[in-house]
């Protein structure tokens, strides 16, 4: 081979594998910004923080709760958030399962949902949370929760 054409598939093959490691970087940071999102959402949620929740949410979100109740858009999905959190006191835990990523600014996030109640029993659910990347940020735009069938 012409040195060359060894220069030439030397080069190919560094981009290639530096973009890779980038690749699995910027993975790895969404993995733990998104962790993070769902963190503030819950915390929200229990301290009742419009401000919060309604800056991780985008203008257009949409929520489908267990009861099968929809919010749609911000101002109605944080008060019924707010509403439901106050009509079910209770510690609630979100617990990531799986983030899937349906390209670079767009992911669902699987979770366990649960909420162990004032008197001690727990109502175990799932939500789903589909997130995306708006203004160098991610942000939740779409929730349903769900009562597992027995």
């Amino acid at each position: 081979m012409k040195k060359s054409t060894l220069f030439i598939l030397f080069t190919l093959t560094c981009i290639v594998l530096g973009t890779a490691q980038n690749a699995q970087k910027n993975d790895k940071e969404h993995v733990t910004t998104i962790n993070a999102l769902i963190q503030k959402y819950t915390y929200s949620r229990e301290n009742k923080d419009t401000s919060l929740l309604q800056s991780i949410l985008t203008a257009d979100v949409d929520q489908l709760v267990s009861s099968g109740e929809w919010r749609i858009g911000v101002d109605m999905a944080t008060k019924g958030m707010m509403q439901s959190s106050g009509g079910n006191p209770g510690e609630r835990t979100v617990a990531i399962d799986k983030i899937r990523f349906l390209n670079s600014e767009s992911a669902i996030v699987d979770t366990r949902y649960e909420i162990r109640n004032t008197d001690g029993t727990k109502r175990k659910m799932w939500s789903t949370f589909i997130v995306v990347f708006e203004n160098n940020t991610w942000k939740i735009t779409a929730i349903r929760n769900m009562l597992p069938a027995k």
